[in-house]
């Protein structure tokens, strides 16, 4: 588990890296003036179609049990 989280902590802060590239290179933003926010919501706090992120691997995983 740990090395899945260091994976993870490793693909947000290439993903931060990124943004900042992106935005100094399309608008030409100064670096001291970005601010990049990434905020995690759990999956049953979001939905599309009226059907939570968690119900929908829910049923996902359930018709990959079949």
């Amino acid at each position: 588990m740990k090395e899945g989280r260091e994976r993870a902590r490793l693909q947000l802060r290439a993903l931060i890296s990124a943004l900042h590239k992106a935005a100094q290179g399309s608008v030409e933003a100064l670096r001291e003036n970005m601010t990049v926010i990434i905020r995690e919501v759990a999956t049953e706090h979001w939905s599309k179609a009226d059907v939570t992120i968690a119900e929908r691997d829910a049923l996902r995983n359930a018709s990959h049990e079949r």
